[in-house]
Parts: structure tokens; C-alpha cells; sequence
């Protein structure tokens, strides 16, 4: 009905044959779990005047295709759409300055996605298993990626790291399809198993401002033939560059004093 103002937690979690609704226009919350496994939804249309969606709320939707997010809504929730398989477009509204861990894995269809200007940080896990997403913008406020947040892009192939950025997490871009990065000049951290399985990447140049690189790395990077590796770090972690085939040429700087197994 029309006087609806909010729809509560769980209200109508596992309806799983509930394919599409209309959120009636005065509703202004969408508690958390509200859609939550209700896998043959395949359209959600959401008012104007919406201005938070709970952690879950469409969880489980394996057959919702497209969303609209109102611009009202300033933040995206963990697990928003956690396993929307079929999603392949969204729109994030520009006031949107925060988006929760998980909120997009395993949307395996989605094409691509534009990331607001307000957005700091990317979260854990956020886009990890989405390999159609081809190319990807990171905004130029963004200091950190989160653990896994790209994990599993197969098609990702290439990213523009803002210059701002000072901390890539552990298996942030594992498992994509990354041919080419570059990273900033004020880049200090990259975490363990951050590239492993880059498997397009064929070079690659890291900053002397990075002075931490975690174990495997760059593990099992068939296609690396050339690193420069920064005048800062004084060790090369564990497996590093474990099972890199095609590894030709690495300078090690004078810096280094210990080279892991």
C-alpha cells in the first residue's frame, strides 16, 4: 500500500517464488535480509525517495538482472547482492561514499560498474568473483584496496590505481585477468598473493615508495618476463615469484638483505 514507510528485516527473505515488485513510493528503508534468497526475483523497481538499504537486503537473487539505486542512498551494505549471478548492470549513485565488503561477489554477469567520486576505500571482497567486468576506475580519493576485492576478475584486464593509493590487500587482483598496472608513485604496501595468477600480466614496475611486499606476490605469473622491484624493500618474501616461467629479468636492489625460500 501506499502508507508503507519502511520494509522490515526478513520480510520477505526465502519467497523464493517471488518474481518482481514495485517498493510503493513513500518507503524510505529496506531493512536488512528483506529480499534475501529470493532467487526468481527478477526485477526490483525502488522509489525516489529510498534512502537505505540493509546489509543482505537482495542476497540470493540469482535472477535479478538490472538495479537502479535512488539517490537518496548514500551507502551499499555488506552482501547488498551477494550471489546476484544475473545482475549485469547497476547504477550507483553519486552521493554513495561508502560500499560494504562483499556487497557485489560473485555477480558473475556484471559488465562493468562506475564507482562514485566519494568512495575512500575498497572494501573486502567487494567485486571478487565478477568475471565479466572487463575494465574497472578506481576514484582518485581511494587510499586502500581491500583483501580479495578483485579476486577471481577473470576478464578484468585492466585498472587505473589512483594516486593516492597506498595499500593493495592480500589477493587483492588474484586470479585476474590483468595485463597491465601501474602503480602509483605513493603506493607503500602490497599484500600477499595480491597479483598470484596474473597470468596476462608481462611486466611490471613497482615504485620506490613501496616498502612492504608480501608472500607469493606475484606467485604463478606464467606471462611475467620482466620486475623492477623499489630501491626501499630490504627482503623478498616467500615465494614471490614462485612458478613465474617466463621470468627473464629481475633487478635486485642493494637494499635487500634477505631472500625468502
Amino acid at each position: 500500500p501506499a502508507t508503507v514507510t519502511s520494509i522490515g528485516d526478513s520480510a520477505f527473505k526465502s519467497c523464493k517464488k517471488l518474481s518482481g515488485i514495485t517498493v510503493p513510493a513513500a518507503v524510505t528503508k529496506i531493512g536488512m535480509y528483506a529480499f534475501y534468497g529470493c532467487e526468481s526475483l527478477a526485477s526490483a523497481t525502488l522509489p525516489d525517495g529510498l534512502t537505505s538499504i540493509g546489509e543482505s537486503a537482495f542476497y540470493g537473487c540469482g535472477s535479478l538482472t538490472n538495479m537502479a539505486i535512488p539517490s537518496g542512498v548514500t551507502s551499499i551494505e555488506k552482501n547488498t547482492f551477494y550471489g546476484c549471478r544475473s545482475l549485469t548492470t547497476v547504477t550507483i549513485p553519486e552521493n554513495v561514499t561508502s560500499i560494504g565488503s562483499s556487497a557485489f561477489y560473485g555477480c558473475e554477469n556484471l559488465t562493468g560498474v562506475t564507482i562514485p567520486s566519494g568512495v575512500t576505500s575498497i572494501e573486502k571482497e567487494v567485486f571478487a568473483g565478477c568475471g565479466n567486468i572487463t575494465s574497472i576506475s578506481i576514484p582518485s580519493g581511494v587510499t586502500s584496496i581491500g583483501e580479495k576485492a578483485f579476486n577471481g576478475c577473470s576478464r578484468l584486464a585492466t585498472v587505473a590505481l589512483p594516486d593516492g593509493l597506498t595499500e593493495i590487500g592480500n589477493f587483492a587482483f588474484a586470479y585476474s585477468g590483468l595485463t597491465g598496472v601501474d602503480m602509483p608513485d605513493g603506493l607503500t604496501s602490497i599484500g600477499e598473493s595480491a597479483f598470484t595468477y596474473c597470468n596476462g600480466l608481462k611486466s611490471i614496475s613497482i615504485p620506490d615508495s613501496v616498502t612492504n611486499i608480501g608472500t607469493s606476490a606475484f606467485a604463478f605469473c606464467k606471462g611475467l618476463v620482466s620486475v623492477g622491484l623499489p630501491n626501499a624493500i630490504t627482503a623478498i618474501a616467500h615465494g614471490m615469484f614462485s612458478n613465474c616461467d617466463s621470468l627473464a629479468q629481475v633487478t635486485i636492489p642493494a637494499s635487500v638483505t634477505s631472500i625468502g625460500d
